[in-house]
């Protein structure tokens, strides 16, 4: 397994590598090779299983923070919602 950082991307690339690695080269492996590559599958499954487990957090906590600034503000989230609306309108009407 490849340390390419620590994303979901790169643990992701890292499970497809390794599985790509195992079964192409499966017929060729000793059951101590065959081993190896599971450990390593293994492990990257349980990095990628960390980092959906962190992002899912830091998604939750954006979430409570975004609706308590609605909840204090919320003629000021309705001006940016609506400002946003009339935006994205726009650049949709002129694509056409």
């Amino acid at each position: 397994m490849s340390k390419r950082g620590n994303g979901v991307k790169d643990n992701m690339e890292d499970i497809a590598d390794d599985a790509s690695t195992l079964l192409a080269h499966a017929g060729e492996m000793t059951e101590e090779g065959l081993e190896g590559a599971k450990e390593r599958l293994a492990a990257a499954m349980e990095a990628a299983k960390e980092t959906y487990a962190q992002l899912q957090e830091k998604a939750v906590q954006g979430a409570k923070a975004a609706d308590k600034v609605v909840r204090n503000n919320p003629y000021a989230a309705i001006g940016v919602a609506a400002g946003l609306g009339v935006l994205v309108g726009y650049l949709i009407s002129r694509r056409k």
